[in-house]
């Protein structure tokens, strides 16, 4: 029951790190831990894997964290963090369309498109 639950937790964070690496300027160190990114995420894991409407903690947690990565340091360093937590996840095309239409739906506008294969060094303002 509890690898089911850690492999759930880890899909939904693959999935759900394209939406959250949202932010503006640009400074020389990340202020957005790793915890700050799982614990704003976690309630979209239900969405993610099963599709439907995202609940309102899950988008208060996207917007959340928007509001937190703020410059281009902070946003790479939500990417980054994601990876390593769902490093080995496999995920599904369903899993991946729930991810990109969760911004959207949460009323979040992203300057990029989602895809799995992100660089985070890549993502910019």
């Amino acid at each position: 029951m509890m690898s089911k639950l850690n492999t759930i937790v880890k899909l939904g964070l693959a999935i759900t790190f394209f939406c959250a690496v949202i932010g503006g300027g640009v400074t020389t160190e990340a202020a957005v831990t790793c915890n700050q990114v799982v614990s704003s995420l976690i309630p979209c894991i239900q969405y993610v894997t099963g599709g439907g409407a995202p609940s309102s903690t899950c988008c208060y947690g996207v917007k959340q964290l928007n509001t937190m990565a703020q410059t281009t340091k902070d946003r790479q360093a939500v990417c980054q963090c994601l990876k390593l937590v769902v490093r080995g996840v496999k995920y599904n095309a369903q899993n991946v369309a729930n991810a990109a239409a969760l911004p959207a739906k949460c009323g979040v506008e992203l300057p990029y498109a989602i895809n799995p294969n992100v660089d985070c060094n890549t993502i910019k303002m």
